[in-house]
């Protein structure tokens, strides 16, 4: 019977190394945006690495003017969004990954649709090459230290009530902000 109980202690002590070293192992490789800069809609230099330097969640929606479930998903966004904003302490940035001709179109489609957030411009696909991005629209949401916590692919209605609450998961609600500027008097 000691035998039993020696291996099973060692047998558990095995397991339990395994486990923290593998939980080690993702917390350090935690993925985040590459080090690229892109610009916004109105010429302005946006570094994607610092994103996240406010430490609230960012969600980050990758899209073209020629996708339609793309639009979709930004429209059901646009909606919800001024509610979004009362609820959650969460940013939007909406990346657009158009090339030539058609990337001109994605300042007039933002404005004539009233977005609320900033739109930046990725004619090249950098983002879309540095994270395996295949297809779009293609969704993520970092975390206040600026790892993507959470990744979706396409859209279907209802999906944006989903990142609601992944955000709010991570944080991002306005009674924890509320506290932490409670804390800092």
């Amino acid at each position: 019977m000691d035998t039993l109980n020696k291996n099973t202690s060692c047998y558990m002590k095995r397991c339990f190394f395994i486990l923290m070293t593998a939980m080690l192992t993702l917390t350090a490789s935690a993925q985040r945006l590459p080090k690229i800069t892109l610009t916004d809609i109105r010429g302005n230099s946006v570094a994607l690495d610092t994103l996240t330097a406010d430490g609230r969640p960012v969600i980050i929606d990758v899209f073209a003017t020629w996708c339609h479930p793309c639009l979709r998903e930004l429209a059901a966004i646009h909606e919800v969004w001024d509610d979004w904003q009362e609820e959650a302490d969460v940013r939007l940035i909406a990346i657009s990954i158009d090339e030539g001709q058609n990337a001109s179109k994605v300042r007039p489609l933002a404005d004539r649709n009233g977005w609320k957030w900033q739109v930046l411009l990725d004619p090249n696909s950098q983002l879309t090459r540095a994270l395996g991005i295949q297809s779009i629209p293609y969704v993520m949401i970092l975390d206040g230290k600026g790892n993507i916590a959470y990744k979706h692919l396409g859209y279907t209605d209802g999906a944006e009530e989903e990142l609601l609450e992944k955000v709010k998961e991570l944080g991002g609600t306005k009674e924890k902000k509320s506290a932490k500027k409670a804390k800092k008097k």
